[in-house]
Formats: structure tokens, sequence, C-alpha cells
């Protein structure tokens, strides 16, 4: 009977936990795409975890002020990440999150939607973790 009772508990507490991870993901991707669409450079910032991952071929943002150079080639390279996150729906794969975006010249292929910006719960809550297109 106790092992019954510890089983239950385990399994509600990793219920609740798991619907937390959710629940506060949400509150920062609503933060986050915000920040994002209002070009807020420092707020996104704050919001990312360096070094930031890139795709194959580039260099990793290394630094806040790296990433404040670059939030344009981040944001606004191979896809308009401010039009496509007013659309987007984050995925969870297993513990993280993505948003996937159709190519900027493409933005309504909704079909093709191979950059993928990821993100990683980190001791200090949820954070951008890297840009990758999945093509490559």
């Amino acid at each position: 009977m106790k092992m019954k009772s510890l089983l239950a508990g385990v399994l509600t507490l990793l219920l609740i936990s798991n619907a937390f991870a959710e629940t506060d993901f949400s509150a920062f991707w609503k933060k986050f795409k915000s920040a994002v669409a209002a070009g807020d450079k420092s707020a996104v910032a704050g919001m990312t975890k360096f070094p930031l991952s890139m795709p194959y071929l580039q260099k990793k943002v290394k630094s806040k002020a790296d990433f404040l150079r670059r939030f344009d080639e981040v944001f606004n390279g191979e896809a308009n990440a401010a039009q496509c996150f007013a659309k987007a729906k984050p995925s969870k794969e297993s513990a993280d999150y993505q948003i996937y975006c159709p190519f900027k010249a493409t933005p309504n292929d909704w079909e093709n939607t191979p950059i993928r910006f990821y993100f990683e719960r980190t001791s200090t809550g949820w954070k951008f973790a890297g840009l990758d297109n999945v093509n490559e």
C-alpha cells in the first residue's frame, strides 16, 4: 500500500511539474515574441542563453554585446521572425520547445518551415538557445 501511495505521489509531482513547465513556457513565449516584434534587443538578449547556437557555417553569438550587433542577422536573416512568431505555435520536443518558420522570401509557405528557433529550460528559466536551418 505504501508503494502505491509513493508511486501515485511521484506521478502527481511529475504531472504537476510538466504542467508548470508548459505554463511557464507560455508566459516566456508571450514576452519573447512581443520583444522580438517590438525590436527590443535588450529584452530579447535578457531571454537568451549565450553562446547562442547558429546555423551551419555561422559563428555562435558569444555574448550580449555580440547579440546586440547581430540581432537583425538572427531575427531577420533567413526568416522574418517577428512575422513568423505572430502566427507560429511552439512545439515541444522532449523537454525543450521550438518554433519553425518559413523563409523570408516565402512567408506564407507554412508547408516548408526549415528555420528553427529553439528554447531550453535553464536554471534561471526558459531561454532562447539557438537558431538552425534544418535543411543544412
